[in-house]
């Protein structure tokens, strides 16, 4: 493939990538650890960057470098349930990622409770915010010691760093719920 048009698709691709993660140049450069200049040449087609710095900018975005270099094709893929990972946590509760591939500074998770199913959450660094939405059933959240009710479609935001835990109180039926988990940045 000639050099002007690796150097054409990463251009759009980083474009295309850094808009869907809402970052700024300066944002992605920041993560990458490059000059913001780098990441503006890189965009305008007109850099020649280093292996070292597209393992860097991956990284920062959480894709393989091959993404950043692809062609353009329908960036489409299905994952069989079975393949997307999931694990038991505290008693009687599933945890499923919600979405199969890296999200930087985020969790996000799907939550299935069997009945009187107990789990206590995971502190995070201060400045981590977490959103649990109920999806079906009823859920108790447990934030720094006040008891919050959720049915379905409620939410609740809390700081990520405060003890909490999570309950479905019903000793019947099963609950679900979404969590989503905005990471605070060590040091910042």
């Amino acid at each position: 493939m000639p050099t002007d048009q690796s150097a054409s698709h990463l251009a759009r691709n980083l474009v295309s990538l850094r808009h869907t993660r809402a970052l700024t140049q300066d944002g992605l450069a920041k993560a990458a650890a490059v000059p913001r200049s780098t990441i503006a040449n890189l965009e305008s087609g007109d850099g020649n960057p280093s292996l070292a710095v597209l393992v860097k900018v991956a990284g920062a975005l959480g894709v393989p470098i091959d993404e950043l270099l692809a062609s353009p094709r329908a960036m489409v893929r299905r994952w069989p349930a079975d393949e997307v990972a999931s694990r038991t946590k505290g008693r009687g509760v599933n945890i499923r990622a919600l979405v199969p591939e890296p999200v930087p500074d985020e969790m996000m998770e799907v939550m299935d409770f069997e009945p009187a199913a107990v789990m206590g959450g995971t502190p995070h660094l201060p400045g981590t915010r977490e959103f649990f939405t109920c999806l079906d059933g009823r859920v108790t959240l447990m934030v720094a010691g006040e008891r919050y009710e959720l049915g379905a479609g409620d939410v609740l935001a809390f700081p990520g760093n405060l003890p909490h835990s999570y309950q479905n109180a019903d000793p019947l039926a099963p609950a679900r719920g979404v969590s989503v988990v905005v990471l605070a940045k060590a040091g910042v």
